[in-house]
């Protein structure tokens, strides 16, 4: 009798075990180009921590150039831009995230009060959300529902500026947005003017939430892009596309301070293309795409823990073309990256300890891939 309760209570151990560790789940979302037409827009993968295989779940069809998305703090709800690149006001489209299910379910949308949405930003309470606008240089503020719905914007802030590169920068051009570690400032990408704007935010003040704009100026023709700042709250850093170099500052209650730029690409280039950055959730390495037109490659820097400057460590391809967006799995095992004109998410296996990545031998295959967000669920 004694056997049988010992083999029966090794039984209920296994079974529990085993419902433990399948209960967790990893999503990936991918925003896509759709040609300026209605197309297959958002694409739903459950991926795996443990081998990096992907397996897609859902597809939203029927939606136009949803090339940028953002998940809220909480993970429950995804926001995506909504006809950018088009000749009218694009917008901003909330939706309810299922995780039991793997697909998502539209909530509403807003007009995002100007044209070419590029980039959202969602403050750390998961109540703001700060949309970009590129074409018509301008930033959208929206108040967040406790359902995830989106409110009209709150405030649509409009920007007249140049700098020297011809075709690129005779306009301002809002390319992203930041909240600050504090929350309490939001800096603000502007390519066409090579500055980076700020603002103070004030949630108490819904006609002019952001307020008391400076700048803080950059090398003419660099193009600032994409901004990150690291999880310490003392550094942040931004990739400039049009000078392909990363320039690492320290942050100190609202102030950016300059430290040092780096060269992203390997190579010297007659065009740079650098775009998106992000940091390993261990705070030790930093990554940068670039996307050609001779380069597509992820360069890789180690990070000082003392005064925030970076190490070059490696520049590995992406085994495909214009490398727009990538991103870092939530266990810091994996890198995929969005090859958009190559139509591909390429895997890579990340090494913790050298930041170095090797690319292993599985691929999404997903037309004009562009945003690339990452999710653990606990269901």
């Amino acid at each position: 009798m004694k056997i049988f309760q010992i083999l029966f209570f090794f039984l209920l151990v296994n079974t529990l075990f085993s419902c433990k560790t399948v209960k967790g789940k990893t999503l990936l979302f991918v925003g896509s180009f759709t040609d300026k037409k209605p197309g297959k827009g958002i694409h739903v993968y459950e991926f795996s921590s443990h081998t990096g295989d992907a397996t897609l779940k859902y597809t939203l069809d029927h939606i136009t150039n949803t090339s940028f998305l953002r998940l809220s703090p909480n993970g429950q709800y995804l926001y995506s831009v909504v006809d950018s690149q088009m000749d009218y006001n694009g917008k901003v489209a909330a939706f309810k995230v299922d995780s039991l299910k793997l697909d998502i379910s539209f909530i509403n949308s807003q007009d995002c009060g100007g044209l070419n949405p590029a980039h959202l930003e969602i403050d750390n309470t998961g109540k703001y959300l700060v949309n970009s606008n590129y074409s018509d240089p301008s930033l959208s503020v929206f108040k967040i529902n406790s359902n995830g719905s989106l409110n009209p914007y709150e405030q649509v802030i409009r920007f007249k500026d140049s700098s020297i590169i011809k075709g690129r920068q005779e306009s301002a051009h809002i390319h992203s947005s930041n909240f600050s570690p504090d929350g309490k400032f939001l800096f603000v990408q502007d390519l066409g003017a090579d500055k980076i704007r700020s603002f103070t935010f004030n949630k108490n003040n819904s006609n002019f939430m952001l307020k008391n704009e400076r700048y803080i100026k950059v090398k003419p023709g660099s193009g600032p892009r994409h901004f990150i700042f690291h999880s310490n709250g003392k550094y942040g850093y931004g990739v400039n596309e049009l000078s392909g170099e990363i320039i690492a500052y320290k942050y100190d209650n609202g102030q950016l301070i300059y430290i040092e730029a780096y060269n992203s690409y390997e190579k010297q280039q007659d065009i740079y293309r650098s775009a998106d950055i992000h940091i390993s959730p261990d705070g030790k390495f930093l990554y940068a795409s670039n996307r050609g037109p001779e380069e597509d490659s992820i360069s890789i820097f180690s990070i000082n823990a003392v005064n925030g400057k970076l190490s070059l460590v490696a520049h590995e391809s992406t085994y495909g073309e214009h490398p727009r967006n990538f991103a870092i799995s939530p266990n810091g095992k994996f890198l995929l990256v969005a090859n958009q004109f190559s139509n591909n998410i390429v895997i890579f296996n990340r090494n913790r300890k050298t930041g170095k990545l090797q690319k292993l031998p599985l691929e999404i295959k997903v037309e004009n891939p562009s945003s690339i967000q990452m999710r653990a669920y606990k269901n």
